[in-house]
């Protein structure tokens, strides 16, 4: 498969590694050990889904599952592998880290305090983290929406292709690096603290650019205000009230549950090609900027039930879906997530993310009516090779589905 980028595409990708730091996605077919649905299993009745996930396998992803629901109701398949050089299937169930998803979860839950009162979206940031310094004029919102233009802690490319390098990244001159160190925790405090010893990118308000400093900082005050860690306010919130047992809030634990597919990353060392399993990582390098774990279906039932009004009340739900101007066509961020515009003209609410060899992707109609998750696991490297491939899929999904839509340049998946 050759896929040509052009510059401007190359500069993108390349961004969305320092920023998103993601940018993978795949999907599969029935098991053993996996839920069971009537008549989708095998994909004999959405032949069409069930080749654009073989499809995507061929693109050089390692195994893809894949769950739709529409007004045909649902179906689950998956393609490809759960491991290099095996022949079971990809779980239609399994576990995988979903990365930048990680942010609607946290925007989510900030909501839900603005909600109860304990947060003001348009208060100062610096009200209830006084102990950082931040500028005053950051405020809440400007954190979820990404407009608070604080320096990302994973690396800046600015738009003359300069780098300003944060913490050792999969990406990039550092792979090797994070590699050799991927089992070293961090805190968020430090993630934050590295972050604001950088200048800001712009003035608080006046741009638009991903940064996971913001939401380390909102895991932060998520846990300032109320007294309580941020799985324990994500088990009460969010978690708990909709049964969503597959999803695990990790900190710096470096396992994930069963069953899952894996996750690989190849790298060079003394001029030898080294393709090692990171499934088991430790993911507090990038703390809440992506660090959950999740399944096909919890995510359905996260965004449906978000988008259906069951989280948000609904003046918030339409504050976190108010697209503000990103600067890429067609795509827009609210409070969390993208807003998409389709081919044609249609609405599609959306975040998708990627953490080294697993990435996850998320999209649903602004009622939660129908929705398309995604689990996918490949070989990761530092120059992204999988990054085009990955875009090509994810437009042929929006297509099927969505009947088209723009992919999401900003997360090579997290």
């Amino acid at each position: 498969m050759s896929i040509t980028l052009s510059g401007q595409d190359k500069s993108t990708l390349r961004t969305a590694a320092y920023g998103a730091v993601s940018l993978m996605a795949a999907a599969g077919v029935a098991t053993a050990d996996s839920t069971t649905v009537p008549g989708a299993a095998a994909g004999q009745d959405r032949p069409e889904l069930q080749k654009t996930i073989e499809e995507m396998v061929d693109s050089g992803f390692v195994g893809v599952s894949l769950r739709v629901h529409d007004e045909r109701g649902e179906w689950v398949g998956s393609a490809g592998a759960a491991e290099l050089g095996g022949i079971a299937k990809p779980p239609i169930n399994g576990h995988v880290r979903i990365g930048s998803n990680t942010k609607t979860f946290t925007a989510t839950l900030v909501l839900q305090l603005v909600a109860e009162g304990k947060v003001g979206l348009d208060v100062p940031a610096a009200d209830y983290l006084p102990e950082f310094g931040l500028d005053r004029r950051i405020t809440v919102r400007m954190l979820l929406q990404h407009t608070s233009g604080v320096f990302n802690f994973t690396g800046e490319v600015y738009d003359d292709g300069t780098v300003a390098p944060g913490i050792p990244i999969p990406y990039g001159t550092t792979g090797q690096e994070w590699v050799d160190n991927r089992f070293k925790s961090y805190r968020p405090q430090e993630l934050v603290e590295l972050a604001l010893s950088k200048p800001a990118r712009f003035e608080p308000g006046t741009g638009w650019s991903y940064s996971n400093t913001n939401y380390v900082v909102a895991r932060l005050l998520i846990e300032k205000v109320t007294g309580r860690t941020y799985a324990e306010e994500m088990q009460r919130l969010i978690l708990g009230p909709l049964g969503l047992s597959g999803t695990v809030v990790p900190d710096a634990s470096p396992e994930i549950p069963e069953p899952h597919a894996h996750a690989y990353y190849r790298y060079e060392d003394a001029g030898e090609q080294k393709t090692v399993d990171i499934t088991r990582q430790n993911p507090s390098w990038i703390s809440t900027g992506g660090d959950m774990i999740s399944t096909t279906q919890d995510l359905h039932s996260f965004i449906s039930a978000l988008l259906g009004g069951r989280l948000l009340p609904a003046p918030l739900l339409a504050e976190m879906c108010t697209p503000h101007p990103t600067g890429i066509p067609n795509m827009d961020y609210g409070l969390g997530v993208f807003v998409l515009t389709t081919g044609d003209g249609g609405t599609v609410i959306s975040h998708n993310g990627a953490a080294v060899g697993h990435a996850a992707l998320m999209y649903s109609t602004p009622d939660g009516r129908k929705t398309l998750t995604a689990a996918l696991n490949c070989v990761d490297d530092a120059d992204l090779s999988i990054a085009a491939a990955f875009q090509k899929a994810q437009q042929r999904l929006l297509n099927e589905v969505f009947g088209g839509g723009q992919a999401d340049p900003a997360q090579p998946t997290d």
